[in-house]
């Protein structure tokens, strides 16, 4: 962190840049070099959900990193349908093809969507990728900062 910066101002997206927006959510580049994804509190399709996972990868991929922030504060909880495309097919092809690695998540103070999420990110099958949970962004960037970029 540069010296002289207020902790909390640290932790602020400065000129994130928009990449990916639709019903499911937006996804911004962070100069941290790490990706960030918003989800609305809008409904979605499974489409929209499977674009928006998978312009994360397409993301990753190009920019040549492997972390993420996802912030599912606003989020409706995950279908069943969108649970298993993710576990079963996202997930794997991210990790082998895009990198991805870590994910820091800011959880949705509903019970339903935490508990959708939980799923996900504990039905990682053996796959090298590392999930933490947080009720701040502020927590959720610094321990991804603290990850290997």
């Amino acid at each position: 962190m540069p010296c002289g910066v207020p902790l909390s101002l640290a932790f602020m997206p400065a000129k994130s840049t928009p990449l990916f927006t639709n019903a499911a959510g937006q996804l911004t580049a962070d100069p941290a070099r790490f990706l960030r994804a918003y989800w609305t509190a809008q409904p979605r399709t499974l489409a929209d959900t499977q674009a928006l996972f998978t312009n994360m990868a397409l993301l990753l991929r190009q920019h040549g990193w492997s972390r993420i922030l996802v912030n599912q504060v606003a989020m409706k909880p995950f279908s069943p349908a969108e649970q298993q495309w993710i576990t079963q097919e996202w997930m794997p092809q991210a990790v082998r093809e895009a990198g991805y690695r870590t994910g820091a998540v800011v959880v949705s103070t509903d019970t339903y969507t935490r508990l959708a999420t939980a799923y996900i990110t504990t039905n990682v099958g053996g796959l090298p990728l590392r999930y933490r949970s947080f009720d701040t962004e502020a927590e959720a960037v610094a321990w991804l900062l603290q990850q290997p970029a």
